[in-house]
């Protein structure tokens, strides 16, 4: 089974993942931010891996701790839960509408983590939601899980509609990336040997 469970604790959050990448989507997260439980929730369902989290945090401080750390934990996770890597897709891309919103997301399980980003947000947060974490997050992801992301906003005026058509972009190419290739035969999907 394709699974992984990773607790990470500092002296500013506990954070404790559990993922299922042949899943059905399932969630139960809990982070005390709103706001980015609603993203999880979205890369957990559009993604079909089962995700539940569990996080405290620093919150009096603000959301950065809790949502930087996240996204540490759920790459350290996803890279276990992948293992060797062997029979995978390795690659997905997603071009995704929401609303006046287009993202476009692609991303690579090369092991060699690289962030591209171009997403910026017309407000600055979204209700008390800081729209800069949302980098923070995608950041923390591709560095611990190893990803080399490109993310790009082709259009839209509203930052919710924005930030929500990211989430589940990635989650759409993290899809196709780690779903098993019959064609592969469980074949690494490089020519390194190694990835």
């Amino acid at each position: 089974m394709r699974t992984a469970t990773i607790t990470r604790k500092t002296a500013e959050t506990r954070i404790e993942v559990t993922l299922n990448l042949d899943g059905t989507g399932s969630y139960d997260n809990s982070t005390g931010v709103g706001f980015f439980d609603h993203m999880l929730d979205q890369l957990s369902r559009h993604s079909l891996i089962d995700l539940t989290i569990r996080a405290e945090g620093d919150l009096h401080v603000d959301d950065h701790h809790t949502v930087e750390d996240t996204g540490i934990a759920i790459g350290q996770a996803l890279a276990r839960a992948l293992g060797d890597k062997r029979g995978i897709r390795r690659y997905g891309s997603c071009l995704l509408a929401m609303d006046d919103s287009l993202l476009r997301a692609a991303l690579d399980l090369s092991g060699r983590p690289y962030l591209v980003w171009n997403v910026d947000f017309p407000t600055g947060t979204i209700g008390s939601f800081d729209t800069e974490l949302v980098r923070e997050f995608f950041q923390a992801l591709s560095t611990h899980g190893g990803i080399s992301l490109n993310l790009a906003r082709l259009d839209g005026i509203n930052s919710h509609h924005i930030a929500e058509a990211a989430f589940k972009a990635v989650a759409r190419a993290l899809r196709e990336a780690v779903e098993p290739d019959p064609r592969m035969a469980g074949a690494l999907p490089s020519t390194k040997g190694a990835l």
